[in-house]
Parts: structure tokens; C-alpha cells; sequence
């Protein structure tokens, strides 16, 4: 069916936003309505003065300068939804998330609602298969950005805090537990072969894994199973319930912040720390460096990686007690960075 030509409205709002150095059309401005990234027509304008809302040529200018040619909106669209919060956005959001959740599995040809469960011998072996097929023609980097942003910093001749982690996230050594802990959880990873992978991926701070150790042992004396209660306990399958299940508030609220954050993230990484890498001084001092940043929160580029990375932060911040809380006040961290006047 053809579609009708465009009315008043529509070419006012092209024009809005024209004015503001972006190009759009109004069969984009449908298309976003459909997607209910764009508010229907009759809410666009001013009901007392008639004219457009700013908040709507804002919002418009944003899918615009996200829609470029041959670039997905990705993650974008979900910052929308996550503001809307009606039912309808986020019953969208939801699937959109617990998706970019899902999708490592579904590349590997993994149906997440097949994988065995239980703790029998005939179950196990199935998921270590599977979680060995994830590492088929899988390369590593041989840095991870912590990395690249490290040697940066030191070309520079700036000296930054020592990691509290491994060097690299993406080492050899680390892939087969990780890709178990993915596909079954901890309970398919033994500690010692986990605590083994991360001394031989930290060559340079073997002491790194004493801490872990004795927090641990100290656990396992009190009764405690750390590993039951940590967010990978159920593997991907646990992160994706928790979206599922989450509050439609509460996973609204971790969106909009995980969003926000990685946006303010994105600009301090990719646009003021090559020419300031004195700037990474406080942000890889913050413990939310090695929470947030390196395990989801540096996702820069939209598509299907930013995705993942982002739906990650959003399951930890509804699982793990307290994070949410450390992501806010690395936020005002990152506001007060990003205020500062850039330097010469």
C-alpha cells in the first residue's frame, strides 16, 4: 500500500531539525514511530502554543545523528524505550536486552532453552561440548583496551594506578573456564582451575590471586559458597532471568543509567584521554573500573558488540548488591571529568 504523502506536521519537524544540522525524512519519522522510539503525532506539539516540543526535535535530531547510513541505532533505540517506560517500551526493552544477552550463545549455535541442567555426569559433559564449540576458531587479542589505553599512557610518560585485575580479559588462558562459567555457571568451573587461568594470565602479578584465595577460604570457613552467589552462578541463562524478571521500574532505571554512563564513558575514552591520559588516573582508580568499564560499561560502538556489552551492565547492576550505587557515583565521577575544560 502506498504511503500518504507527509503532512505539515512531519515536514515541520524534517525542517526542526534540519535547522539543527541533521537530515532526516519523514519516512524515518514513521519508521521510529513504529519502533516507539518516536511519539505518536498527536503528542509532538505544544497543546497551549501549537508549536513543536522541544523535547520531540531534541529526541528526533538524536535518531537522526544515530541513523547515518550503513550504522545501526542499536543500543539508542533502547535509551528511548528505557525513558518512555510504558508498558509497551518496555516489554520491548526487555526482549531487546535479554536478546543481546542471549546472542554469544545463539552464535555458537546454542539454544539457551536446551542446555541441560543438573549436576549428572551425562549433563556436564554436554555443557563442557557446548562451551568448547563457543571456542572454535576464536582468536585472542593479544591486549584487551585496558591495555591499549595503558601503553598509551605510557608513550605519554604518565604513570597509572597498577591494575587490580587480569592485564588482559580476553587471554588465552582465561577462555575454556569462562566459556563453561557461560554455559553452566560457576558450579562447572572449580575454583583452583579458575584461580590457575588467572595467575598464568597475570604473568607480571602472580600475588594477584592471593586476595581472591583468602577471601574465598575465609567465605568457606563461615559457611559461605562465594561462588553460589556470584552474578555468573547461573551462567548466561541467570543473567538473562534476571532480566526477565527484573521490575519493570527497576530494569527502566538500569538502562537509562548503564546508557547514560557508557555515552559519558565513550567521550572521555575515545575523545579527551589520547591527547589527557592523565585523565584515566582517577577513572582506573575507582574499584568501577574493573566492574563496570572492562566488563561491559566501554561499549562505543553501536551494534550487536555495544549491545552485549551494555545488556551485561544492565544484569549486574539488577543482580549484584551495591552496584547500581557504585555506577552513580562513578557517573558524578565522570560528570566532574567531563567538565573540566580539556586540555591544550
Amino acid at each position: 500500500m502506498p504511503r500518504t504523502n507527509p503532512s505539515a506536521l512531519e515536514l515541520a519537524l524534517v525542517t526542526a531539525v534540519g535547522k539543527l544540522g541533521f537530515t532526516t525524512t519523514p519516512t524515518q519519522l514513521e519508521r521510529w514511530r513504529a519502533q516507539l522510539w518516536l511519539a505518536r503525532t498527536a503528542d509532538w506539539t505544544d497543546p497551549v502554543t501549537g508549536e513543536l516540543r522541544p523535547e520531540i526535535v531534541h529526541r528526533t535530531a538524536c535518531l537522526a545523528d544515530a541513523s547515518r547510513p550503513g550504522r545501526s541505532i542499536s543500543w539508542i533505540g533502547w535509551i528511548f524505550w528505557a525513558i518512555d517506560a510504558t508498558s509497551e517500551t518496555t516489554t520491548r526493552l526487555r526482549a531487546a536486552v535479554a536478546s543481546a544477552l542471549e546472542r554469544p550463545l545463539t552464535r555458537a549455535g546454542i539454544d539457551v532453552g536446551q542446555i541441560p541442567e543438573g549436576d549428572g555426569d551425562e549433563a556436564f559433559g554436554a555443557r563442557q561440548a557446548l562451551a568448547a564449540g563457543m571456542l572454535e576458531n576464536r582468536r585472542c587479542p593479544r591486549r584487551d583496551f585496558d591495555g591499549h589505553l595503558r601503553a598509551g599512557a605510557a608513550a605519554a610518560g604518565v604513570e597509572l594506578p597498577p591494575s587490580r585485575s587480569v592485564s588482559n580479559i580476553f587471554h588465552k588462558a582465561l577462555m575454556a573456564p569462562a566459556a563453561r562459567m557461560v554455559v553452566g555457571g560457576t558450579g562447572d568451573v572449580a575454583f583452583d582451575e579458575l584461580m590457575e587461568a588467572w595467575t598464568a594470565a597475570t604473568p607480571d602479578n602472580p600475588e594477584l590471586t592471593e586476595p581472591i584465595r583468602a577471601a574465598h577460604r575465609d567465605a568457606a570457613l563461615a559457611g559461605v559458597d562465594l561462588f553460589a552467589h556470584s552474578p555468573m552462578a547461573g551462567g548466561l541463562r541467570g543473567l538473562i532471568r534476571a532480566v526477565q524478571e527484573a521490575d519493570d521500574q527497576r530494569l527502566c532505571a538500569a538502562v537509562r543509567a548503564c546508557t547514560k554512563g557508557t555515552g559519558a564513558l565513550a567521550i572521555l575514552l575515545l575523545q579527551r584521554a589520547p591527547n589527557e591520559p592523565e585523565i584515566l588516573r582517577p577513572l582506573m582508580a575507582d574499584e568501577m573500573w574493573d566492574r563496570w568499564v572492562r566488563v561491559g560499561g566501554f561499549a562505543p560502538v553501536l551494534g550487536m558488540g555495544g549491545e552485549a556489552a551494555i545488556a551485561v551492565s544492565v544484569a549486574q547492576s539488577l543482580i549484584i548488591p551495591g552496584w547500581a550505587e557504585g555506577l552513580e557515583r562513578y557517573q558524578a565521577l565522570m560528570d566532574t571529568l567531563l567538565a573540566q575544560p580539556p586540555s591544550a
